[in-house]
């Protein structure tokens, strides 16, 4: 549950830098600060946060894969259209900073990795709601990491090759040149790559938030009374809505993509993806103590458990920093 909820706010995060990136293309010198913009989109979630079941988030999600397709194929264009050009930026592939920034650096990175390839766990997890687990499981792990792959590493590839050691968390925010102040892409490409992301993360955070709504209203609702009920209806609008403004105003106070993205992996998908799910197995099908299999899934778990402390550790020393660097509700 928390790390479906660090994911909304997440999203909500970022889909505030997306609207401000429009906004700047069509208002250069306009005043309005990153936190209004993180508020409109909030304001958005809270609308689409409305939609009763997952079941009716079917064509939003669909949409949302094929707009995740088109940004990010967008994205790897600019980047290599940037990268040839004659006003690309200068590369430079150095790793910065002293040696303990660089150390907490690795464990920082291990933890927006875990993020980034963890979410192969969402359709695992929903895969043994009904039979048959493991074909449909498969599917649904081949389709995730297929989409994933796809996407992060061209992005990851062509950004990190265009900008080098300057490639932001948020590589839109490379297109515009910082010294001039000028795009580096036209700027009718950032507004419509930024309206895809806005699009897609509207979509994504909603995903994200439906199982804490299915959750509460197991509590609130009365399973007597019609879905629509006034009785039904009036809970579900009030916990919904609460749990949207709480997550945009965490977003607006704390606006550092990269920082939410590491602690959400250290928190959430680290011990969701390798260690939970070792120590289960152990626990189910209690293997012998002296077979491979019972000391290997033992060695995942501690392993993965010490790096998930370590990156948890390395993830809050980088939001002290940035909160020391910057005050809450940040223009960044």
């Amino acid at each position: 549950m928390a790390v479906c909820y660090g994911v909304v706010i997440a999203n909500a995060l970022l889909g505030g830098q997306c609207l401000k990136a429009m906004y700047l293309v069509m208002q250069p010198n306009g005043e309005m600060k990153l936190f209004e913009f993180v508020i409109i989109f909030g304001c958005l979630l809270l609308v689409l946060a409305q939609f009763p079941s997952f079941h009716s988030l079917r064509y939003i999600n669909s949409f949302s894969l094929l707009l995740c397709l088109l940004y990010s194929a967008s994205a790897a264009a600019a980047s290599i259209y940037i990268g040839k050009g004659s006003n690309a930026p200068k590369k430079d592939y150095t790793i910065v900073g002293d040696q303990e920034t660089r150390v907490f650096g690795i464990f920082n990175a291990m933890a927006i990795i875990a993020t980034t390839y963890g979410n192969g766990i969402i359709p695992e997890i929903q895969a043994t709601i009904s039979a048959p687990v493991k074909g449909k499981m498969m599917k649904g792990l081949c389709m995730c990491y297929l989409v994933v792959i796809v996407t992060y590493f061209t992005v990851a590839i062509t950004g990190y090759w265009a900008f080098g050691n300057k490639a932001n968390g948020f590589i839109f925010t490379n297109f515009l040149n910082a010294e001039t102040g000028h795009y580096l892409v036209p700027t009718w490409f950032i507004f419509l790559v930024n309206l895809f992301t806005v699009l897609q993360l509207s979509a994504v955070a909603v995903v994200y938030l439906q199982p804490i709504n299915d959750i509460l209203e197991s509590v609130i609702s009365d399973p007597t009374k019609k879905e629509f009920s006034i009785r039904n209806a009036i809970p579900r609008l009030v916990v919904r809505s609460l749990f949207v403004v709480a997550a945009t105003i965490v977003a607006a106070m704390l606006p550092f993509f990269g920082d939410v993205n590491s602690l959400l992996g250290a928190f959430g998908f680290i011990p969701l993806d390798f260690v939970l799910p070792v120590v289960f197995f152990n626990f189910t099908f209690k293997p012998s103590k002296k077979s491979f299999i019972f000391w290997i899934n033992t060695v995942i778990a501690v392993v993965f458990s010490c790096l998930g402390v370590s990156a948890m550790v390395a993830a809050v020393r980088q939001i002290i920093i940035d909160a020391n660097t910057y005050k809450l509700f940040a223009d960044v």
